[in-house]
């Protein structure tokens, strides 16, 4: 069934922002860009979901392999003793020493969906290539793979924006007819806002046309 994502602002990169736009979605590929009283009059039998602020393309992760493999995402169950967010250098290597191979693939899948809510569509480099667990992990996100980025320095984060960049450099890939339908949605009313505010902001990411994180 075709679907319409719609919000206040939409920045496809590499082509202008439309106010008040949409994203009709058809299986995994972009079938129409533009206002939103075009695209509903193009498909009026189409689903419509609203969103609020900010509809840009899905982000790329470039640090995924530290993330997966030299970071610990902690379970829910977790949380008095570990803390909520991503554990890594000294704290990760305690936890490793001891780690069984089930404890490290729930890290990796919690890794992955906590990805998915800040807008992740993409993963630069290989970040399953030892290991069969995380390879099957990646596969099965549908995360898209994209080369790898050159090394950075300091502690990964799970915010794409947390590096400095912009939306165009942080982006997936643009926003096209006929593209794949990455799309992440942010409740900020601009890109400022978002690159102040970073990728915790966002309220929704459909990866390949499928809704695979919406916040409560």
């Amino acid at each position: 069934m075709l679907t319409i994502h719609a919000a206040p602002l939409v920045l496809p990169v590499g082509a202008a922002a439309v106010v008040n736009g949409a994203v009709a979605v058809d299986g995994e590929r972009i079938a129409a860009l533009g206002p939103y009283e075009e695209v509903v009059a193009a498909h009026p039998a189409a689903r419509v979901r609203r969103w609020p602020g900010l509809l840009t393309p899905g982000l790329r992760q470039d640090r995924a392999r530290e993330l997966l493999t030299r970071c610990y995402h902690p379970d829910p169950r977790e949380a008095d003793e570990l803390g909520e967010l991503p554990l890594s250098g000294e704290e990760y290597e305690r936890l490793a020493a001891t780690m069984d191979t089930a404890r490290r693939a729930g890290s990796v899948r919690r890794g992955l969906q906590r990805m998915l809510r800040h807008g992740t569509t993409h993963l630069a480099g290989s970040p399953d290539a030892e290991e069969p667990a995380l390879r099957t992990a990646v596969a099965r996100s549908g995360l898209v793979r994209v080369p790898p980025k050159p090394p950075q320095a300091g502690p990964p984060d799970l915010d794409p924006f947390a590096t400095g960049g912009d939306l165009a450099r942080t982006a997936g890939a643009p926003l096209t007819v006929g593209g794949r339908a990455d799309l992440a949605v942010f409740d900020v009313p601009d890109e400022a806002a978002l690159r102040a505010d970073g990728a915790r902001a966002c309220v929704a990411t459909v990866l390949g046309g499928r809704l695979v994180h919406r916040a409560r």
